[in-house]
């Protein structure tokens, strides 16, 4: 895949820019390399528009994994297989969206607000997903969920 350079973001507008192609998924890898080189003004009104405009990008990505995810599961007839690739592609995007929430521009005590907000969501799924395979009595999907954490990255 061809990854091109994105100039990184200084202004509200251009973040805004960066911030819609990272909620389309178009070139991940060079979005989030031009928002960990971004910078922003961090001043009241901006601030405020800025911080929910990426929590609100980061919220879209984490539902559509978590769709993406249980579409998969559904087509996986319970193929370890299928489960276990289903597992990783939600583990990878978390982690993703982990780095592009933890940006050097936002300020530390309020970047680690926002990046706990996707920890938070990951150990929630992981959860989920124990508690869910504790309805299958072989113990195999459980172990399959426990061996392949989401929210181990």
């Amino acid at each position: 895949m061809l990854t091109t350079a994105i100039a990184p973001p200084k202004t509200y507008s251009e973040w805004v820019a960066v911030l819609d192609m990272l909620k389309a998924k178009s070139d991940d890898e060079a979005v989030l390399s031009a928002m960990q080189r971004g910078t922003i003004e961090w001043q009241s009104g901006v601030a405020e528009r800025f911080a929910k405009k990426l929590i609100d990008v980061i919220n879209y990505r984490m539902n559509a994994a978590s769709d993406k995810f249980q579409k998969e599961m559904t087509r996986s007839n319970g193929q370890e297989r299928a489960i276990v690739q289903a597992l990783l592609a939600l583990r990878k995007e978390m982690c993703f969206l982990s780095k592009a929430i933890n940006l050097p521009a936002i300020p530390e005590k309020d970047r680690q607000q926002y990046h706990q907000l996707v920890i938070s969501q990951a150990n929630s799924m992981q959860t989920s997903l124990e508690d869910s395979a504790k309805k299958d009595r072989s113990g195999k999907l459980a172990s399959i969920v426990r061996n392949n954490k989401v929210n181990a990255f």
